[in-house]
């Protein structure tokens, strides 16, 4: 898998279709991933002639999260860095190159997505985990598959939720932290009652109502769209959002440095199948 197919490219009349294209490992997210949406969510964002973007993950999930295990994971490999200041992660030792990594393809990245000023659509089917939450939350809007299902379970590794910390505005304190306390999976229906999604549709018609909705707003100006998704945005911000978290982000690097000193690695000796497996 190379890095110039790990993200397909599409457009269908104003509406770009950006897809996460690793799916033989769930559409986990490495390093070229990441630094190939951001290539592709920039094109359509550049493109006058795109005025909505979709979101979404090739096979039979969105996305299961950050690169912990695949043999594509390139956490040691350098990428020339957009989304902040923070030097280069390679070769630096402990919290110095975890929090440096982790301030631009992680946190950064997914701030640097939220401000794209055209509306964003996730299109979610499947797993949504983890890293799958951030990328889904940085989004406007959220389209589920009924087959969809939420969780984000890395309190298992002692680690105080994802570093995109949004769940206390995208489904309110109170289950935020069942969320996180239980790290059990939410399915399609509930995450539509508590807020984390915009809809429901059937499995088989994902693809199309999604693009029936980018369709739909496509019709509006596309200033009047910038405008409207900067104002939401900018409340959102004055609710705490960003405030908020960084606050979480140098709690969950306390706990990898943590994990680091007192066990076998800033994970907790966890991987892709053992966090898997302990959610079930």
């Amino acid at each position: 898998m190379t890095d110039e197919n790990v993200v397909l490219y599409r457009t269908d009349g104003p509406v770009a279709v950006v897809t996460m294209h690793r799916p033989q490992y769930r559409n986990a997210q490495n390093s070229a991933m990441t630094y190939a949406l951001d290539d592709a969510l920039y094109r359509a964002a550049a493109d006058d002639d795109v005025k909505v973007i979709i979101l979404g993950g090739a096979g039979d999930h969105f996305s299961a999260g950050h690169d912990i295990g695949t043999p594509g994971r390139d956490i040691d490999t350098s990428f020339d860095r957009r989304a902040g200041l923070w030097w280069d992660h390679v070769g630096k030792p402990g919290a110095e190159s975890r929090f440096a990594r982790e301030s631009e393809v992680y946190l950064g990245m997914c701030r640097r997505w939220r401000e794209l000023p055209k509306p964003t659509i996730a299109m979610v089917q499947g797993a949504c985990i983890a890293g799958g939450l951030m990328l889904a939350w940085c989004c406007d809007l959220v389209v589920a598959a009924d087959d969809a299902f939420f969780a984000d379970p890395v309190v298992r590794m002692g680690i105080p939720g994802v570093e995109y910390f949004a769940h206390p505005w995208v489904m309110g304190p109170r289950f935020a932290k069942e969320f996180l306390f239980l790290g059990e999976r939410v399915g399609a229906e509930r995450a539509l009652a508590l807020g984390m999604v915009n809809r429901v549709v059937p499995r088989a018609d994902l693809e199309q109502d999604t693009m029936d909705i980018a369709q739909r707003i496509a019709k509006m100006p596309r200033l009047g769209l910038a405008l409207t998704k900067k104002a939401v945005n900018q409340a959102e911000d004055l609710m705490g959002l960003r405030a908020g978290m960084d606050s979480v982000f140098g709690l969950h690097h306390v706990a990898h440095a943590h994990n680091a000193e007192t066990g076998t690695d800033a994970l907790a000796g966890h991987d892709a199948r053992s966090m898997r497996d302990g959610g079930r």
